[in-house]
């Protein structure tokens, strides 16, 4: 169970982590304007982005679990 300071420390992280995610989105979806989407670089930003949010999902998965 978390307790006072560890819940705003993972909301603190969890909004972090919500502004990468939203900083992925926008780079992979302005960059995939102009370039292949099998291009190297254009996986890299998905795949970087994917792993973004299955940290997300993780955290907050675990989160409710512990609640």
């Amino acid at each position: 169970m978390c307790h006072g300071k560890e819940v705003l420390i993972m909301k603190y992280y969890l909004d972090l982590l919500m502004s990468l995610i939203e900083d992925a989105r926008m780079n992979l979806n302005d960059s995939a304007k102009y370039m292949s989407l099998t291009d190297p670089e254009i996986i890299g930003m998905s795949q970087k982005l994917d792993s973004l949010l299955n940290e997300y999902y993780s955290i907050t998965e675990s989160y409710r679990i512990a609640s």
